[in-house]
């Protein structure tokens, strides 16, 4: 009688005692004897043989495995390994165990109330883990959006005290913000800062000649700054119109120029516009920004900006001929400057004035009135300006140096002496006409309009080294220079 527990087996034939087989008749035994009765007797079968039932004959048991329906594995030594018992599942879908357990509970609990649903996700994928670093960062970025968007972001619906949606406020107008911020030192600053001071000025002579161009307030007396050409016209008579940055006219009067700089005075009384602030152009540099001022074609309140793109250039000014040419040490920029800018300020970055535009160099074979900016004006440094304004609000006229000596315009390589005026300070200092001036404190000088240039760039009474050729030897004298009026 067997347990319940226990698997039943099938007997191994390796280990089953055999069952007695008689030799045959005429077959030897060990001693070389027939063996045992004769083949026709029968033999009793040993004690024990045959305890097994036979099967029924014609019956399929012999097919049948006897092991739960799992197939043996027979080695071909030893006994077979022992089987499982067959898995009865519980309910249906129960997964199937690896590995029966050494004991069966009694008690077998219920399936779970999900267990469809667990089936579906046990053939389900599973998802793909994220990297670590990658999660953090993206938490990281999640963190950081939600701290921007809650700065940026208002709520489009909210509820009320009784939990229905309050209406959505509506957006702020369009293009009704506050104005932008001028950056001090740009452009737009030294504009708002100095258009109220410039004007413009309107200029009919007595011979129905008529001009315009430029100024700036230069003090609280309403004297204003401009250039000598532009006033010209009614030096003997006619009518100056200033025209302030608020569209004020008011009549002015010629308070004094002075040819030789080209630069004059005139004065509106009662001008309640604000004067500049004056800079100092021997501290200009090559490159730095520059703003350019005034009226070009009678267009009032235009702003150029370009950059002081060379110093001490030898300039030709003026409307006059021969000998009241003005003759400037000018400072050069490409800021946009056209006929009409004449007499408005160059201002550096600060708002203050450096110099006082003056001229443009024009493209040769162009026609008076078709000239234009090619990148190329000149102005007037404040430093020589201001000496030669305040000397015409005090007197009405302005001085300027002289070594009363004449040169040739004509000639290159130097300027070579054509005159020399008695008792002045060229024929004290023993120089002859056909001395070749070649430097003056030592700068070179290769023209009559680089001397002269370089002689107006000082005051009276000043001293210079000139040094000269004569007779091909190189000699070198010391001068005090004169005044003229002019």
């Amino acid at each position: 009688m067997t347990s319940d527990d226990a698997e039943p087996t099938v007997p191994n034939p390796a280990t089953t005692e055999p069952t007695s087989v008689l030799p045959t008749a005429g077959e030897p035994n060990g001693n070389g004897s027939a063996a045992g009765p004769p083949l026709t007797g029968l033999t009793r079968p040993a004690p024990g043989a045959g305890a097994m039932p036979l099967r029924t004959p014609g019956s399929d048991a012999a097919y049948r495995q006897t092991n739960g329906g799992r197939s043996t594995a027979q080695r071909s030594f030893g006994r077979p390994e022992p089987q499982q018992e067959a898995f009865r599942p519980v309910y249906q879908g129960q997964a199937w165990p690896t590995e029966q357990p050494q004991y069966r509970p009694a008690y077998v609990p219920p399936p779970p109330l999900d267990w469809h649903q667990q089936q579906a996700r046990s053939y389900a994928s599973e998802p793909q883990k994220l990297n670590r670093v990658v999660t953090i960062a993206a938490l990281v970025a999640l963190v950081i959006g939600v701290l921007a968007g809650a700065g940026a972001a208002t709520a489009v619906v909210a509820l009320s005290g009784n939990g229905t949606p309050i209406a959505q406020q509506p957006d702020p107008p369009v293009g009704t913000g506050a104005d932008p911020k001028i950056r001090t030192g740009s452009v737009s600053a030294v504009a708002a800062t100095l258009l109220p001071s410039v004007v413009q000025l309107k200029v009919e002579g007595s011979d129905n000649s008529d001009a315009t161009g430029s100024g700036f307030v230069i003090d609280n007396a309403g004297h204003i700054l401009t250039n000598n050409h532009v006033v010209a016209a009614a030096a003997k008579g006619g009518s100056i119109q200033v025209v302030t940055n608020d569209n004020k006219t008011a009549t002015a009067r010629l308070v004094g120029r002075s040819p030789a700089y080209d630069l004059a005075v005139v004065q509106v009384a009662g001008l309640t516009a604000p004067s500049v602030q004056f800079g100092r152009s021997d501290q200009a540099v090559v490159g730095q920004d520059v703003v350019a001022i005034g009226s070009p074609l009678g267009l009032a309140g235009t702003v150029t900006s370009g950059i002081i793109s060379a110093k001490n250039r030898p300039v030709t000014t003026g409307d006059d001929t021969g000998q009241a040419s003005s003759y400037i040490s000018a400072l050069q920029t490409d800021a946009a400057i056209n006929p009409g800018n004449s007499g408005g300020p160059l201002v550096d970055m600060n708002a203050r004035v450096i110099g006082v535009n003056s001229a443009i160099a024009t493209v040769r074979g162009s026609e008076e009135g078709q000239s234009g900016s090619i990148g190329l004006g000149f102005a007037i440094p404040i430093d020589q300006a201001r000496r030669t304004a305040q000397q015409l609000i005090a007197t009405g006229k302005a001085s300027y140096p002289v070594i009363g000596a004449s040169v040739d315009m004509m000639f290159e390589g130097g300027a070579r002496v054509s005159a020399v005026s008695p008792s002045s300070p060229a024929a004290r200092a023993g120089l002859r006409v056909g001395d070749v001036i070649t430097s003056i404190n030592s700068d070179p000088v290769d023209s009559a309009e680089v001397l002269i240039v370089a002689i107006r760039t000082h005051q009276p009474g000043e001293a210079v080294r000139l040094a000269y050729e004569r007779g091909g030897r190189s000699r070198t004298v010391t001068l005090t220079l004169a005044q003229q009026i002019g």
